[in-house]
Protein backbone atom coordinates (compact mmCIF):
# COMPACT_ATOMS: atom_id res chain seq x y z
CA UNK A 1 0.00 0.00 0.00
CA UNK A 2 2.82 2.48 0.92
CA UNK A 3 6.24 2.06 0.14
CA UNK A 4 8.84 1.28 1.85
CA UNK A 5 9.43 4.03 4.93
CA UNK A 6 13.17 5.24 5.05
CA UNK A 7 15.49 3.43 7.80
CA UNK A 8 17.19 5.84 10.27
CA UNK A 9 19.66 3.83 12.55
CA UNK A 10 19.79 4.57 15.81
CA UNK A 11 22.90 4.92 18.04
CA UNK A 12 23.96 4.04 21.49
CA UNK A 13 23.53 7.21 24.10
CA UNK A 14 23.84 5.35 27.50
CA UNK A 15 24.16 1.73 28.84
CA UNK A 16 23.27 1.40 32.47
CA UNK A 17 26.55 1.05 34.54
CA UNK A 18 27.93 -2.51 35.73
CA UNK A 19 27.67 -1.11 39.33
CA UNK A 20 23.73 -0.87 38.49
CA UNK A 21 23.15 -3.70 36.95
CA UNK A 22 21.13 -6.69 39.12
CA UNK A 23 21.45 -9.55 36.84
CA UNK A 24 21.70 -12.86 39.12
CA UNK A 25 19.52 -11.28 41.45
CA UNK A 26 15.78 -12.33 42.51
CA UNK A 27 13.42 -10.39 39.74
CA UNK A 28 9.60 -11.87 40.42
CA UNK A 29 8.28 -9.20 38.04
CA UNK A 30 10.77 -10.75 35.31
CA UNK A 31 9.71 -14.14 36.63
CA UNK A 32 6.49 -13.73 35.25
CA UNK A 33 6.49 -11.76 32.43
CA UNK A 34 9.72 -12.88 30.82
CA UNK A 35 9.06 -16.39 31.34
CA UNK A 36 11.90 -16.69 34.13
CA UNK A 37 14.43 -14.68 32.10
CA UNK A 38 17.36 -13.31 33.87
CA UNK A 39 17.76 -9.96 33.43
CA UNK A 40 19.63 -6.52 35.72
CA UNK A 41 17.36 -4.30 34.56
CA UNK A 42 14.34 -3.26 32.19
CA UNK A 43 14.48 0.26 31.19
CA UNK A 44 11.13 2.10 30.33
CA UNK A 45 8.94 5.49 31.01
CA UNK A 46 11.63 8.22 29.66
CA UNK A 47 10.92 11.62 30.00
CA UNK A 48 12.34 14.72 30.63
CA UNK A 49 12.88 17.16 33.13
CA UNK A 50 13.20 20.73 32.27
CA UNK A 51 16.81 21.14 33.04
CA UNK A 52 16.96 18.08 30.24
CA UNK A 53 17.39 15.32 32.53
CA UNK A 54 16.08 12.06 31.23
CA UNK A 55 14.15 10.06 33.78
CA UNK A 56 13.61 6.30 33.19
CA UNK A 57 12.47 3.57 35.43
CA UNK A 58 13.48 0.19 36.38
CA UNK A 59 10.34 -2.11 36.57
CA UNK A 60 11.93 -5.30 37.20
CA UNK A 61 13.63 -3.82 40.09
CA UNK A 62 11.81 -0.83 41.08
CA UNK A 63 14.19 1.86 40.45
CA UNK A 64 13.78 5.27 39.03
CA UNK A 65 16.82 7.00 37.40
CA UNK A 66 18.03 10.06 36.16
CA UNK A 67 20.58 10.56 33.15
CA UNK A 68 22.37 13.52 32.87
CA UNK A 69 22.96 15.12 29.12
CA UNK A 70 26.20 13.79 29.49
CA UNK A 71 25.07 10.14 29.85
CA UNK A 72 25.66 9.81 33.19
CA UNK A 73 23.33 7.93 35.17
CA UNK A 74 21.79 8.47 39.06
CA UNK A 75 19.40 6.32 41.37
CA UNK A 76 16.54 8.61 42.72
CA UNK A 77 14.62 5.84 43.95
CA UNK A 78 15.13 2.04 44.82
CA UNK A 79 11.62 1.39 46.80
CA UNK A 80 9.48 -2.42 46.44
CA UNK A 81 7.39 -1.69 43.35
CA UNK A 82 7.42 -2.20 39.60
CA UNK A 83 7.81 0.92 37.88
CA UNK A 84 6.03 0.69 34.56
CA UNK A 85 5.59 4.56 33.33
CA UNK A 86 6.68 7.77 33.92
CA UNK A 87 5.94 11.54 33.17
CA UNK A 88 6.40 14.55 34.79
CA UNK A 89 4.23 17.53 36.09
CA UNK A 90 4.79 20.99 35.09
CA UNK A 91 4.34 21.82 38.76
CA UNK A 92 7.74 19.62 39.10
CA UNK A 93 5.96 16.17 40.54
CA UNK A 94 7.00 12.71 38.70
CA UNK A 95 3.96 10.44 38.19
CA UNK A 96 4.80 6.77 38.24
CA UNK A 97 1.99 4.14 36.92
CA UNK A 98 3.55 1.41 38.96
CA UNK A 99 2.20 -2.13 37.65
CA UNK A 100 2.28 -3.31 41.25
CA UNK A 101 0.59 -1.14 43.18
CA UNK A 102 -1.22 1.66 41.09
CA UNK A 103 -0.86 5.68 40.10
CA UNK A 104 2.32 6.77 42.42
CA UNK A 105 4.13 9.96 43.11
CA UNK A 106 7.79 10.49 43.35
CA UNK A 107 10.07 13.76 45.15
CA UNK A 108 12.78 13.60 42.53
CA UNK A 109 14.76 16.09 45.44
CA UNK A 110 14.31 13.03 48.39
CA UNK A 111 13.41 9.87 46.48
CA UNK A 112 10.36 9.43 48.49
CA UNK A 113 7.72 7.38 46.77
CA UNK A 114 3.83 7.56 47.82
CA UNK A 115 0.78 6.47 46.24
CA UNK A 116 -1.59 9.01 44.94
CA UNK A 117 -4.42 6.79 43.15
CA UNK A 118 -4.15 2.71 44.11
CA UNK A 119 -7.77 1.70 43.19
CA UNK A 120 -10.54 2.84 41.18
CA UNK A 121 -13.59 3.01 43.90
CA UNK A 122 -12.95 -0.30 46.17
CA UNK A 123 -11.21 -2.74 43.58
CA UNK A 124 -7.79 -2.99 42.63
CA UNK A 125 -6.26 -2.27 39.37
CA UNK A 126 -5.19 -4.76 36.99
CA UNK A 127 -1.99 -3.68 36.63
CA UNK A 128 -1.75 0.17 35.60
CA UNK A 129 1.27 0.80 32.73
CA UNK A 130 1.03 4.28 31.00
CA UNK A 131 0.13 7.66 31.52
CA UNK A 132 -0.12 11.02 29.59
CA UNK A 133 -1.20 14.35 31.29
CA UNK A 134 -3.02 17.00 29.01
CA UNK A 135 -2.46 20.73 29.66
CA UNK A 136 -5.46 21.63 31.53
CA UNK A 137 -4.18 18.53 34.19
CA UNK A 138 -6.06 15.69 33.25
CA UNK A 139 -4.71 11.97 33.62
CA UNK A 140 -4.74 9.72 31.32
CA UNK A 141 -3.71 6.29 32.13
CA UNK A 142 -4.14 2.34 31.07
CA UNK A 143 -4.50 -0.92 33.18
CA UNK A 144 -3.07 -3.17 31.14
CA UNK A 145 -2.13 -6.04 33.70
CA UNK A 146 -2.39 -9.42 31.69
CA UNK A 147 -5.13 -8.85 29.23
CA UNK A 148 -4.65 -10.01 25.23
CA UNK A 149 -7.11 -11.45 22.72
CA UNK A 150 -8.06 -14.30 25.71
CA UNK A 151 -8.81 -11.58 28.23
CA UNK A 152 -10.03 -8.17 26.20
CA UNK A 153 -10.98 -6.35 29.24
CA UNK A 154 -7.77 -3.57 29.36
CA UNK A 155 -9.01 -0.05 30.61
CA UNK A 156 -8.33 3.12 29.65
CA UNK A 157 -9.02 6.02 32.26
CA UNK A 158 -9.13 9.72 32.67
CA UNK A 159 -7.97 11.33 35.97
CA UNK A 160 -9.12 15.07 36.31
CA UNK A 161 -7.79 17.76 38.41
CA UNK A 162 -10.40 17.86 40.97
CA UNK A 163 -10.37 13.88 41.64
CA UNK A 164 -13.29 12.24 39.23
CA UNK A 165 -11.97 9.40 37.50
CA UNK A 166 -13.69 8.55 34.40
CA UNK A 167 -13.30 4.75 32.66
CA UNK A 168 -13.39 5.57 29.21
CA UNK A 169 -12.99 1.75 27.93
CA UNK A 170 -12.84 -1.03 29.51
CA UNK A 171 -12.45 -3.98 26.23
CA UNK A 172 -8.93 -3.46 25.44
CA UNK A 173 -6.89 -6.28 24.63
CA UNK A 174 -3.56 -5.04 26.46
CA UNK A 175 -3.77 -1.02 26.54
CA UNK A 176 -0.10 0.10 26.45
CA UNK A 177 1.39 3.60 25.50
CA UNK A 178 -0.77 6.26 25.05
CA UNK A 179 -0.35 9.96 23.75
CA UNK A 180 -3.17 13.41 23.25
CA UNK A 181 -2.94 15.06 19.39
CA UNK A 182 -1.53 18.35 19.64
CA UNK A 183 -5.41 19.49 19.89
CA UNK A 184 -6.04 17.57 22.60
CA UNK A 185 -8.97 16.02 20.78
CA UNK A 186 -7.63 13.02 20.04
CA UNK A 187 -6.21 9.80 22.39
CA UNK A 188 -4.18 7.64 20.65
CA UNK A 189 -3.73 4.01 22.38
CA UNK A 190 -1.01 1.20 21.77
CA UNK A 191 -3.05 -2.39 21.73
CA UNK A 192 -0.06 -4.85 22.02
CA UNK A 193 -1.39 -7.99 22.09
CA UNK A 194 -3.73 -6.83 19.10
CA UNK A 195 -0.77 -5.40 17.48
CA UNK A 196 -2.35 -2.11 16.61
CA UNK A 197 -3.19 1.85 17.15
CA UNK A 198 -6.34 2.38 18.57
CA UNK A 199 -7.60 6.57 17.58
CA UNK A 200 -10.13 7.82 20.54
CA UNK A 201 -11.73 11.14 19.61
CA UNK A 202 -12.63 12.51 23.16
CA UNK A 203 -15.32 14.47 23.92
CA UNK A 204 -15.85 18.13 26.01
CA UNK A 205 -17.64 15.77 28.80
CA UNK A 206 -14.49 13.55 29.15
CA UNK A 207 -16.58 10.79 27.24
CA UNK A 208 -15.12 9.16 23.86
CA UNK A 209 -17.08 7.61 20.81
CA UNK A 210 -16.50 5.97 17.74
CA UNK A 211 -13.48 4.42 18.57
CA UNK A 212 -11.66 3.27 15.58
CA UNK A 213 -8.11 1.68 14.45
CA UNK A 214 -5.68 3.89 13.36
CA UNK A 215 -2.93 1.46 12.41
CA UNK A 216 -2.70 -2.18 12.29
CA UNK A 217 1.05 -3.05 12.81
CA UNK A 218 2.38 -6.87 12.24
CA UNK A 219 5.15 -8.85 13.45
CA UNK A 220 7.50 -8.67 16.81
CA UNK A 221 5.49 -8.05 19.92
CA UNK A 222 3.00 -4.96 19.71
CA UNK A 223 3.47 -1.72 20.05
CA UNK A 224 4.55 -0.02 22.73
CA UNK A 225 5.48 3.49 24.40
CA UNK A 226 4.49 6.18 21.73
CA UNK A 227 5.47 10.03 21.39
CA UNK A 228 3.73 12.73 18.99
CA UNK A 229 5.75 15.96 17.61
CA UNK A 230 3.38 19.60 17.11
CA UNK A 231 2.68 18.43 13.61
CA UNK A 232 0.57 15.56 14.60
CA UNK A 233 3.04 12.89 13.70
CA UNK A 234 2.85 9.83 15.53
CA UNK A 235 5.87 7.51 16.73
CA UNK A 236 5.74 4.21 17.67
CA UNK A 237 8.63 1.90 19.54
CA UNK A 238 7.64 -1.57 18.13
CA UNK A 239 8.56 -4.04 21.09
CA UNK A 240 10.37 -7.48 20.10
CA UNK A 241 10.90 -5.75 16.32
CA UNK A 242 13.34 -3.55 17.31
CA UNK A 243 12.27 -0.66 15.72
CA UNK A 244 10.59 2.27 16.34
CA UNK A 245 8.00 3.87 13.53
CA UNK A 246 7.31 7.51 12.84
CA UNK A 247 3.62 8.06 10.72
CA UNK A 248 2.12 10.73 9.45
CA UNK A 249 -0.96 12.75 11.23
CA UNK A 250 -2.88 10.29 8.63
CA UNK A 251 -1.14 7.32 9.46
CA UNK A 252 1.06 7.06 6.36
CA UNK A 253 4.54 5.80 7.42
CA UNK A 254 7.59 8.07 6.81
CA UNK A 255 10.54 6.76 8.66
CA UNK A 256 11.76 3.40 10.62
CA UNK A 257 14.15 3.73 13.15
CA UNK A 258 16.52 0.97 13.66
CA UNK A 259 17.71 -0.81 17.27
CA UNK A 260 22.00 -1.04 16.91
CA UNK A 261 21.32 -2.79 20.35
CA UNK A 262 18.44 -5.09 20.83
CA UNK A 263 14.63 -6.41 20.04
CA UNK A 264 13.70 -5.22 22.76
CA UNK A 265 12.64 -0.95 21.86
CA UNK A 266 9.55 -0.41 24.43
CA UNK A 267 9.43 3.59 25.00
CA UNK A 268 10.41 6.75 23.39
CA UNK A 269 10.46 10.40 24.52
CA UNK A 270 11.35 13.69 22.39
CA UNK A 271 14.42 15.60 23.50
CA UNK A 272 17.70 17.27 22.72
CA UNK A 273 17.86 20.84 20.27
CA UNK A 274 14.70 21.59 19.11
CA UNK A 275 13.16 18.26 20.40
CA UNK A 276 14.70 16.85 17.04
CA UNK A 277 15.95 13.46 18.91
CA UNK A 278 14.10 10.63 19.77
CA UNK A 279 15.48 8.94 22.54
CA UNK A 280 14.54 5.06 23.18
CA UNK A 281 15.09 2.53 25.71
CA UNK A 282 16.25 -1.13 24.70
CA UNK A 283 15.08 -2.46 27.69
CA UNK A 284 16.74 -5.88 27.79
CA UNK A 285 20.49 -4.43 27.34
CA UNK A 286 20.03 -1.91 29.77
CA UNK A 287 20.60 0.85 26.34
CA UNK A 288 19.13 4.37 26.12
CA UNK A 289 19.03 5.14 22.08
CA UNK A 290 19.02 7.61 20.09
CA UNK A 291 17.88 9.12 16.86
CA UNK A 292 17.91 12.44 15.07
CA UNK A 293 14.85 12.72 12.90
CA UNK A 294 15.96 15.09 9.40
CA UNK A 295 12.88 16.81 9.55
CA UNK A 296 14.67 20.66 8.66
CA UNK A 297 11.97 23.25 10.44
CA UNK A 298 10.66 21.19 13.21
CA UNK A 299 10.10 21.18 16.48
CA UNK A 300 9.09 18.35 18.54
CA UNK A 301 5.39 18.39 20.87
CA UNK A 302 5.31 16.95 24.59
CA UNK A 303 2.73 16.56 26.60
CA UNK A 304 3.70 17.40 29.88
CA UNK A 305 7.59 17.82 30.21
Amino acid sequence: MYPPPQQIDAEVFAELPAGLDRSGEPAPWARQQLMGAEVGSFLEGPSFDRDGNLYVVDIAFGRVFRVSPEAAFETVADYDGWPNGLKIHRDGRIFIADHMHGIMTLDPATGAVEPFLVRPKLESFKGVNDLVFASNGDLYFTDQGQTGLQDPTGRVYRLTPDGRLDLLLDNVPSPNGLVLSPEEDLLFLAVTRANAIWRLPLLPDGTTTKVGLFIQLSGGGGPDGLAMDQDGNLAVAHFGLGSVWLFSRFGEPLYRIVSPAGRFTTNIAYGGPDRRHLYITESRTGSILRAELPVPGRTMFSHMD
